[in-house]
């Protein structure tokens, strides 16, 4: 950075110094205060609140160990330049990851393939120190914009697959807050990309200002993430001797379980909402969430594929009933009234569940 005091550089030391301070006051509630000032009556993942605690922790030395670097020293050949590297690409990442992970609800992934693929970012940096006389500082700053790039696209990818990914991790079908934690978390990771890959005040104030409306909510969206996974760990009653999946009556609670669901879930059209969740199905249904995922299990399905089942049904029986008016038919709108607040979501299931696209099925229809 210049070392030349001017007005943008005494800016950015404020903001500096406000970054920090808000970062150890975030750290400090998250880890020590048992109550919520945001939507307490939520209850959040249990690890998430410490994930968040670490995260703003890390920052908050982050800022002051760089700062007091580029004050006193800002030699970027010292041995000290190449432990600060070394110490961010083994600690920031993964904590990034692992609060990402946390938000996402994620059960499956570990961290240790982040902690691998860093590995080579600190090796480069401490062989900086070693070969003062190579250029090394570039090539590991390549590296690392490379692999933030390439998580971000995966897990952009992994969040659309809601089948195979956000299925298994509890979250519901389109379930908002999913995209919105992505998003969140993206938006950090770009910000600390600002932070490494920019020397000039203009650009790091820029990064600092940016910060604090993103601490703010990710504040806010560890206080009001629910957790997805309730009641989908909750033991058997305390009456009955054996879970269901061991209980001889499971095929007759089974059966009583379809019944609901066909009386309270099919019959009443509640799959046309467009935000409905599991856990408010088994509320309507008036089946526990548990024993309502055992009961999907049983069947050899889950209540992803359920939903998805039923819109589409629901998408050609009305386009049928269109077609046989003559009125006219408009895919996207069709598909909204079958539930589906995405396009792209519906023509995936429907394709999936029809082995054709939308398009080709629909003409087939006009022919048939």
């Amino acid at each position: 950075m210049p070392e030349q005091i001017t007005p943008l550089s005494i800016l950015y030391l404020q903001l500096h110094g406000a970054g920090t301070a808000v970062a150890v006051v975030l750290f400090l509630y998250l880890l020590l205060c048992r109550g919520k000032a945001i939507a307490p009556e939520i209850t959040p993942p249990a690890q998430l609140r410490r994930w968040a605690a670490a995260l703003f922790g890390i920052m908050a030395m982050a800022h002051v160990w760089w700062i007091l670097f580029y004050t006193y020293s800002n030699d970027t050949c010292s041995v000290i330049y190449g432990l600060l590297v070394a110490n961010d690409c083994m600690v920031l990442p993964p904590v990034f990851v692992g609060t990402l992970l946390t938000m996402l609800q994620d059960r499956r992934r570990p961290l240790w393939p982040v902690i691998i693929v860093m590995t080579p970012c600190a090796v480069i940096a401490v062989l900086q120190i070693a070969l003062p006389s190579i250029d090394l500082t570039t090539p590991n700053k390549i590296y690392g914009l490379v692999l933030i790039v390439a998580f971000i696209i995966y897990m952009v990818v992994a969040v659309r697959q809601y089948g195979r990914w956000l299925h298994d991790n509890y979250a519901d079908l389109e379930h908002k807050e999913v995209w919105l934690s992505l998003t969140l978390l993206i938006g950090l990771m770009l910000l600390l990309m600002s932070y490494e890959y920019t020397d000039n005040y203009v650009m790091s104030t820029i990064a600092h200002i940016t910060g604090f409306p993103l601490a703010g909510l990710l504040l806010w969206r560890v206080e009001t993430l629910k957790d997805l996974s309730t009641d989908s760990h909750t033991p058997c009653p305390a009456q009955r001797d054996a879970c269901p999946t061991a209980d001889p009556s499971t095929k007759v609670e089974d059966s009583h379980i379809g019944q609901l669901l066909a009386k309270h879930c099919e019959d009443a059209q509640l799959y046309l909402q467009t935000d409905l969740t599991l856990s408010q199905l088994s509320a309507a249904v008036g089946v526990n969430r548990y024993y309502l995922s055992q009961y999907f299990a049983s069947q050899n399905t889950s209540y992803y594929e359920y939903i998805h089942d039923l819109r589409v049904s629901h998408f050609i029986a009305r386009y049928r009933e269109l077609a046989a008016a003559q009125e006219s038919i408009v895919a996207q709108q069709l598909a909204q009234e079958s539930g589906y607040s995405s396009y792209s979501t519906f023509s995936t299931a429907f394709k999936q569940r029809m082995h054709k696209s939308v398009t080709a099925w629909m003409r087939e229809e006009g022919t048939a």
